[in-house]
């Protein structure tokens, strides 16, 4: 069987939006990083109600991104399913249950753009 040529960021992106709404993935979001790490370029981040249905949307995405031709470079915390990170290379997917995704808020932690200034206060 011959290897399918991987997809575009752009088309892979779609697929895992796709597959995200497909299982009812909840408050999904999109985190640009490029200009912020060299891991990955795009971070999205989406919510599952419990811990088999974040596990079954992980699942989802993973086995999508692989019938496409990318198949993830890992997945992990399939077991727990508080928190499954897929990992395709230039894009990571979260699916998190609410109170993990509140708890690490990783939209705040990548969202340091600009450093903050600290003021002496006399």
């Amino acid at each position: 069987m011959p290897n399918k040529a991987k997809l575009s960021i752009e088309d892979l992106k779609q697929l895992i939006l796709t597959s995200l709404d497909d299982m009812k993935a909840v408050n999904i979001i999109e985190l640009d990083v490029k200009d912020k790490t060299s891991v990955t370029d795009l971070l999205i981040i989406a919510g599952g109600t419990s811990s088999r249905h974040v596990k079954s949307i992980a699942s989802s995405v993973a086995v999508d991104a692989k019938k496409a031709g990318n198949k993830p470079l890992g997945v992990e915390g399939e077991s727990q399913g508080e928190w499954v990170l897929v990992d395709l290379g230039d894009i990571i997917v979260h699916v998190m249950q609410p109170h993990v995704r509140e708890f690490y808020d990783l939209e705040k932690l990548w969202s340091f753009d600009k450093p903050v200034e600290a003021s002496a206060e006399n």
